[in-house]
């Protein structure tokens, strides 16, 4: 299966998990690769996404997370019930306050981890530019070198279109006591813990 750029904060998500956790949701699963390793470390996931072809794709893969193609702004879901939810690189492609259908989702204690995406440019992404640059040619050299030439579905994509100031003014709002931290590549961890 070929390199996902995201697969690169994996480890920071899993370091950010509640202790104790049993019951996990991944939003945006794709094809399931972040869903997997929650299972791994024996949470027992559901994991949606709207794409009919990467839910296909992602139980063939199999794993021991319960896929399903859902659209999370519709659905419904279970109150106070998941100890995690995840999200990665999915919130910019629904409206940013389904924020609160994931907070009223959460078990007491439970955390909310969104590895979110951000328009525009800070002075960080500047500087980071070039090694974006050195990373995904790694990425691209790795891959003819291990000789995986499948390409990766191709999701619909939406471009963010929240910069990271209002991101943090809104969860703010929307998640009292929430850190928003500023990551490489335009990318930003939101973390909350319902209590």
């Amino acid at each position: 299966m070929p390199f996902d750029h995201n697969d690169h904060y994996h480890p920071l998500l899993l370091r950010n998990l509640p202790p104790g956790g049993r019951t996990a949701l991944d939003i945006g699963c794709g094809t399931g690769r972040f869903a997997r390793r929650l299972a791994a470390r024996g949470y027992e996931v559901d994991a949606l996404d709207p794409s009919a072809e990467v839910i296909a794709e992602a139980e063939a893969a199999g794993g021991g997370p319960r896929f399903r193609r859902a659209d999370v702004t519709e659905e419904d879901l279970p109150a106070a019930h998941y100890d995690v939810i995840t999200c990665l690189a999915s919130l910019h492609h629904m409206p940013f306050d389904t924020v609160t259908r994931l907070r009223a989702a959460l078990a007491p204690g439970g955390t909310l981890l969104v590895l979110g995406c951000y328009a525009g440019a800070t002075w960080w992404d500047v500087v980071a530019s070039p090694a974006n640059a050195v990373a995904r040619a790694t990425v691209y050299a790795s891959e003819r070198l291990r000789g995986d030439r499948t390409p990766p579905l191709k999701p619909p994509v939406h471009r963010p279109d929240m910069r990271l100031p209002d991101i943090r003014g809104e969860a703010a709002r929307l998640l009292p006591g929430s850190s928003v931290r500023q990551l490489l590549f335009w990318r930003y961890l939101l973390t909350y813990e319902r209590t």
